[in-house]
């Protein structure tokens, strides 16, 4: 006797699309005062978020406001909720998704910069190689002995990976990255 073929239980519900990840950057300006910062990256964590990049200092001394920079990866509207949550923390001012204020009014990507320290080994050929390859990725030497150089370099978060994927098969010993500060371009400020 012949059964019937069954299609997949599948084929029966109406499956969404699961979007795509996307890296954001935000800018949050809250009171500065203990505990706002384990408030603010509690949210993070409570939604199984990790954060990429996490920056925080005082800006405006005479105020008491502090701004976190957050470099995170997660679904649009899962980053739209955690702003939302984030808006109605009490010591939060501001919440701005510089990665996505940059497309509103026709502006180009934020300004991203990060600084590395990164110590390399080495001796001989590895050694000059370094000191040439350092110099064409703008890298300036703030300690060096006959073993070793210790770079500093600033620029966007992939010039940092790609200098450190470089110095890897040279004697790449530490690296010690500060996190992205960020801006918005054009003249409004948040």
């Amino acid at each position: 006797m012949n059964r019937p073929v069954q299609p997949p239980a599948s084929a029966y519900f109406i499956t969404p699309e699961k979007e795509a990840n996307e890296a954001r950057t935000l800018a949050i300006i809250v009171d500065n005062e203990p505990g706002v910062l384990a408030r603010v990256i509690g949210l993070f964590s409570g939604r199984g978020y990790n954060i990429e990049s996490l920056t925080v200092s005082e800006t405006e001394h005479e105020k008491h406001l502090s701004r976190i920079t957050v470099v995170t990866r997660g679904a649009p509207h899962v980053i739209e909720q955690l702003k939302s949550q984030l808006d109605r923390i009490v010591p939060v001012h501001r919440v701005v998704d510089l990665t996505r204020a940059a497309g509103e009014d026709g502006e180009t990507a934020p300004i991203e910069r990060e600084l590395a320290i990164v110590k390399v080994a080495g001796k001989g050929e590895g050694r000059v190689e370094a000191l040439r390859l350092a110099d064409v990725f703008r890298a300036k030497v703030i300690d060096s002995s006959i073993e070793h150089f210790v770079f500093e370099i600033t620029g966007r978060p992939s010039k940092i990976d790609k200098f450190v994927a470089i110095m890897e098969p040279l004697g790449l010993v530490e690296v010690c990255r500060t996190g992205v500060a960020a801006l918005s371009r054009g003249k409004a400020g948040m």
